[in-house]
This record gives C-alpha cells, sequence and structure tokens, in this order.
C-alpha cells in the first residue's frame, strides 16, 4: 500500500487492486460506493477491483453485489 503523510482532509483517488490499493492522488479519506460515508484510508479493507469502487464494510460490499447482480439468486 502507498502511503503519503500530510493528506489533509481531502478524498483521496485510488486504484482499487487484488489484495491491496496504490493511491493515485493523496487524501485521508474514500467515499463509500454504497453509503456515501467517508472511509479513512488506514481504515479500508473493502472494495471492488472489478467496479474500482470501495465500501465501509462488508455489508455495503454485499449490497454492492447484489446491486451490480452479481450474486446468483438466493433461495429464501
Amino acid at each position: 500500500m502507498n502511503r503519503f503523510e500530510g493528506n489533509g482532509n481531502r478524498e483521496a483517488k485510488i486504484r482499487y487492486l487484488d489484495a491491496d490499493f496504490q493511491i493515485l492522488s493523496p487524501g485521508s479519506y474514500v467515499v463509500c460506493a454504497v453509503t456515501g460515508k467517508h472511509i479513512l484510508i488506514d481504515e479500508l479493507k473493502y472494495w471492488s477491483v472489478a467496479r474500482q469502487e470501495p465500501y465501509v464494510d462488508a455489508t455495503a460490499s454485499l449490497e454492492a453485489e447484489k446491486r451490480a447482480g452479481a450474486l446468483p439468486n438466493q433461495r429464501r
């Protein structure tokens, strides 16, 4: 993971990779694609490589998968 010091309070631009990410433009946070919540770079754990989106938690990640139709139909 690339780290930059003195990022201030602005959104980072990130390229999401398998099991890692690359910071393209320094910042202190990214915005969850599902909830709109700010995610501190040091706390970023969930993202989609295919959609290049960050998620605040596993629940938001699952919701994004459902919205994208990436999950098979589940029985209730």
